[in-house]
């Protein structure tokens, strides 16, 4: 109906016609009786109204903050407030084409820490097994715990626009609350008790909470924290001495390497756009190195525990066999980082000198 136009309310019983009258009122339409005459204000409410993009995976560089909450696509009444909080507002900031790929990876993969994991195996293992399955659980937790706090802080600051890449953070935090619980079952299992907790492995993770740079933090992370996790949940896998431990390294394993991947993701777009952002990657890692230049990194007690669990005894030979695949597994864990740097577009030399200055503490 055209403004001006009229139709008469017929065929309806007293309640229903007094309802639609109201309802024309209130839109700004004239009733005179039965007759409804169609009024512009109700149109021109819409003149100034945008689209809020494309409903589909496609997003602009710039979301504008007027749009506030809208969904994407959606048309969007002018005159409502700003989302002043969702300062990561632009493609570079935070996408990557990955990220609808991924999430939809991350919901389907799910798994519930109750029925993932045979509980009811209680392992039979010598004491010293045990007490460096509990250490290394411990210090996962710990681990965990930054893990799960970084992307959290990030979320509500995010567009809308970039909901992908919102979902996917909110799943990792589900991921890495998971991983809390069931390497805090794990460690409990048997002995009831929690390892320790050393200053310096406490002074790397707050390193990252400090940072509040969304590239940056996903590149201390994800790339170089959580890429290197990989290594030492594969290597807790495979000299895993009972089944649970086995199966919460197993199944972190499959969540991390989707965090991982997000963050390689996006900084391989965002350096295309944008290259300056490579030495400010180069300085954050610098900066973050002698920030911890005093602090001890990874614990003995850790060291130690990993020895013992890739020992599988606790003869001579044994350790001798444990500190040799301990020292591999750094070994990995540094090609894996200068694999992940060159992807970035460090050279091979800047790669491996950034390596070196990777935290001792792993994440």
């Amino acid at each position: 109906m055209a403004p001006g136009e009229s139709v008469e309310v017929r065929g309806t019983d007293r309640h229903l016609g007094l309802h639609l009258t109201t309802w024309a009122r209130r839109q700004g339409h004239r009733v005179v009786g039965l007759t409804v005459t169609k009024g512009g204000a109700s149109g021109a409410r819409w003149q100034a109204s945008e689209r809020a993009g494309v409903p589909g995976p496609t997003v602009w560089e710039k979301a504008p903050r007027r749009w506030g909450l809208a969904a994407r696509g959606a048309l969007v009444e002018a005159g409502g407030p700003d989302l002043s909080v969702a300062d990561l507002d632009s493609k570079a900031a935070v996408w990557s084409d990955l990220a609808p790929r991924l999430y939809a990876q991350a919901a389907a993969a799910q798994w519930d820490p109750a029925t993932a994991i045979d509980w009811s195996i209680s392992p039979a293992l010598p004491d010293e097994v045990e007490a460096a399955v509990v250490q290394v659980m411990t210090y996962l937790i710990e681990n965990e715990q930054a893990a799960l706090m970084v992307p959290a802080r990030f979320l509500g600051r995010i567009h809308p626009h970039y909901r992908e890449v919102a979902q996917l953070l909110a799943v990792q935090t589900a991921d890495e609350a998971r991983h809390i619980e069931v390497f805090t079952r794990r460690a409990l299992l048997v002995s009831g008790q929690l390892g320790v907790s050393g200053a310096g492995g406490r002074a790397s993770l707050q390193s990252l909470l400090d940072e509040t740079d969304f590239s940056i933090a996903s590149f201390l992370l994800s790339v170089l924290g959580e890429g290197t996790f990989l290594h030492l949940l594969s290597f807790l896998e495979r000299y895993a001495p009972d089944v649970v431990t086995a199966q919460v390294c197993h199944l972190a394993l499959q969540d991390e390497a989707r965090h991982v991947a997000f963050g390689l993701g996006h900084l391989e777009e965002q350096l295309r756009v944008e290259p300056a952002l490579r030495p400010r990657l180069r300085m954050a890692m610098e900066r973050r190195h002698d920030a911890l230049a005093s602090t001890s990194g990874l614990n003995d007690e850790v060291f130690d525990a990993l020895v013992v669990l890739a020992a599988r005894g606790w003869t001579p030979d044994a350790i001798g066999v444990g500190h040799d695949a301990v020292q591999r597994l750094q070994v990995d864990m540094d090609e894996g980082r200068r694999r992940r740097l060159t992807r970035l577009g460090f050279s091979p030399q800047e790669a491996a000198e950034l390596s070196a200055l990777h935290t001792r503490n792993f994440m």
